[in-house]
């Protein structure tokens, strides 16, 4: 690790600064920075193309008696002028708990400009680090008499496109992050975005025609891939963008409070970094670690009990609608102090039963899966949804029909162990009451990781699911969580931005249109090849694969059928990184294709090394990846409703050695919505230089896994 201070200035510029370049260590980014008759601002170039031409920079602060200049508080937008800066260089290998790769590079470059406000004697230090694949900048505020306390009315970063670029976006929404990716013009967004919205979802809050979220691909007509994001959203709102469409500038666009304020600060504080990726393959948007790097190291000094997972559980067939979270139907209404849960009938569809149970921990133990997921185990499940209710869930508390002690106990005499599940219903409040009476129970059954869910409109009421409060809320859990040793897999909470790299406990988050969907009436078929691209810049996702029973009605009343074949669903594993991946199927459906879970059973859910071999957004993917302190191999190749033709090149094995080849393959027929099912098995031995030629089917995929010998 080295930080080297190239130069050190001072002075007091005009009105018009003089402009400030930074490179990336490579050359290709350049970021140049300028004080424009006042007005910080900024630009973006790639190998000499314009990426984010002149866009501005400054934050609107509310006249508030809150803040330390009250009702007189004015902006931090104009009047500036450069007081310091400062440049450096930073190069570091770290090693993450769990990753894609044994170790990343931290390598940027870095400008510091530190501004003074002359009407105010505000200071304030604007940062841009530049990587080769892109940049981040962010706001920070030194301790200072003139800013102390301040309120967030909106922060005014902009981005000003080049051109109208082709955009995959998700409607801008305060509290969802569960649409469909649209893809259009930029300027096609305002035409698109009614109909683009989850209206249906438990929470929705958009806010604008042509707002959307990040992280936001793009790609240039002329074939830049542009990707703007957050990186550290730590004790701030979640970032959205609004476009002006007539000029194709975005600008950051804040969730705000149950105030309707946008964040409330005391120096010395930062803000998240607003992140712009960028290059002219599509592979560097999936390989990039701009968000990781941006985060702090890891604050968790003995990381040994952090560990990846895949697992199993009693999930798929509530979702489905087969069987029921709930207990009894006796009660239109619940308090949980007031009923006599033993007394209750059961409604006979109840999942988190002992003897439903002990099939999945038999199941998970006679096929190498390390943990159960057990949904509905605790009592309030019967009213618990849309009801804006506080005291919904005490998260001790099991059902008559399951027993927490004799179940832990067989899991554990099986080598497995059961993942607990912490529904909040939104009740923040309710849960952070709870929050260490449900950690100890954890701890004394040898539970050691949560999913944690935020489904409906938040309580405090009023507040929004990306509002600073509740980011802090999801913060406190995950830290809380560490200290007893604890992996947290939150749903419905707030999209990643890389805080795994400080907090890796953090081990998987939902926070987009997970696999669930396709038991509500299914995801479109390029939708796990446009998430990498997406959702997944800040952190892994828990998205649920493995559904080779695509067609629900088989089992269930469920007409709905998954939009992908077998084999797309077994590419999942690859495509769509985690350190926590689910078998998310039933055990009877895993026993009719018993060959093909093989590979479920086989994948790894760590790595030493991943190489993007084929992408395209929204169109295919092609990912191998090396498993941890081994030499073995797995490729996955997933595609949209157009298939795709794959030619994989078997360069990056060893030299010299031989690999047991299984290759997982769409059968010739096989289409997702005409025969889903439809798949082949072939085994070979293959070695470096060889050649894979591979045919996706619409809506499919393939995998391959390569064994050393």
């Amino acid at each position: 690790m080295r930080k080297i201070a190239l130069f050190l200035f001072a002075m007091l510029l005009p009105a018009m600064a003089i402009a400030q370049e930074v490179k990336s260590p490579n050359g290709n980014v350049v970021v140049t920075f300028k004080v424009d008759n006042g007005r910080p601002c900024y630009l973006v170039d790639y190998k000499n193309r314009p990426v984010v031409k002149k866009s501005y920079l400054g934050l609107e602060l509310a006249k508030n008696r809150n803040a330390s200049k009250r009702l007189e508080e004015t902006d931090l937008m104009d009047g500036f002028q450069v007081a310091k800066s400062e440049a450096s260089t930073f190069d570091e290998i770290w090693k993450p708990v769990w990753g894609e790769t044994a170790t990343i590079r931290n390598h940027y470059n870095e400008l510091a400009v530190t501004l003074n406000q002359t009407a105010t004697g505000r200071n304030i230090i604007i940062r841009f680090r530049v990587y080769d694949d892109g940049m981040g900048l962010r706001y920070e505020f030194p301790q200072q008499a003139a800013l102390n306390y301040f309120i967030i009315k909106e922060e005014h970063t902009q981005f000003a496109m080049a051109g109208d670029h082709t955009a995959w976006w998700l409607p801008g929404d305060y509290d969802t992050q569960e649409q469909e990716t649209q893809e259009t013009k930029l300027s096609g967004i305002r035409a698109r975005f009614n109909d683009a919205v989850n209206w249906n979802n438990s929470s929705v809050s958009v806010f604008s025609p042509t707002g959307v979220q990040t992280a936001l691909q793009m790609r240039s007509d002329d074939g830049l891939y542009i990707n703007i994001h957050e990186a550290a959203c730590i004790n701030y709102a979640t970032m959205h963008l609004n476009l002006d469409d007539k000029n194709m500038v975005f600008e950051s666009w804040l969730t705000p409070d149950a105030t309707g304020l946008k964040g409330c600060l005391q120096t010395p504080c930062t803000t998240p970094w607003r992140t712009v990726m960028v290059s002219d393959d599509a592979r560097d948007m999936l390989s990039s670690n701009l968000i990781l790097n941006l985060n702090e190291p890891c604050k968790i000094e003995d990381t040994s009990w952090i560990h990846p997972v895949k697992y199993c559980g009693v999930w798929w067939e509530m979702i489905v609608g087969k069987s029921s979270w709930s207990y009894t139907d006796q009660f239109s209404s619940v308090r949980l102090d007031k009923v006599d849960w033993a007394k209750a009938k059961p409604n006979g569809r109840h999942g988190a039963t002992i003897e439903n149970v002990k099939k999945y921990i038999d199941f998970a133990a006679a096929n190498g899966l390390s943990e159960v997921l057990v949904e509905g185990w605790n009592v309030g499940w019967e009213d618990w949804a849309g009801c804006w209710k506080q005291d919904v869930f005490d998260f001790v508390t099991p059902y008559p029909d399951f027993d927490i002690k004799y179940l832990n106990d067989y899991a554990h005499s099986k080598g497995v162990k059961l993942l607990m599940h912490n529904e909040t219903s939104s009740s923040t409040i309710n849960y952070e009451r709870h929050l260490e009476d449900a950690l100890n129970l954890m701890n004394k059954y040898g539970y050691d990781a949560v999913k944690t869910g935020y489904v409906g409109d938040i309580i405090p009421r009023g507040d929004h699911h990306f509002s600073q409060s509740m980011n802090n809320h999801y913060q406190y859990v995950v830290e809380q969580a560490a200290k007893h040793h604890i992996m947290v897999n939150a749903h419905e909470a707030v999209r990643p931005t890389g805080l795994c790299r400080t907090w890796p406990n953090m081990v998987g988050n939902e926070s987009a249109r997970g696999g669930e969907y396709e038991a509500f009436g299914g995801n479109q078929p390029g939708h796990t090849v446009i998430l990498p691209f997406t959702r997944l810049q800040g952190g892994p996702m828990d998205y649920t694969p493995g559904i080779l029973e695509t067609q629900l009605k088989t089992w269930s009343d469920n007409t709905s059928s998954v939009h992908s074949t077998l084999v797309g669903q077994l590419a999942l594993y690859l495509v769509m990184y985690s350190p926590l991946q689910m078998a998310a199927d039933l055990p009877e459906n895993y026993a009719k294709y018993n060959d093909a879970f093989q590979f479920i059973k086989d994948v790894a859910v760590d790595w030493d090394d991943s190489k993007y071999l084929e992408a395209e957004p929204a169109d295919y993917i092609t990912v191998a990846r090396k498993a941890k302190g081994t030499d073995n191999w797995f490729i996955g190749g997933k595609c949209d409703e157009n298939g795709h033709k794959s030619t994989v090149k078997l360069d990056f094995l060893d030299k010299g050695r031989k690999y047991a080849c299984t290759i997982y393959a769409d059968g010739k027929d096989a289409h997702y919505e005409k025969n889903p099912k439809a798949y082949t098995i072939t085994k070979r031995t293959v070695k470096k230089g060889d050649v894979l030629k591979l045919q996706e089917a619409p809506g499919g995929g393939f995998a391959v896994s390569l064994m050393a010998r």
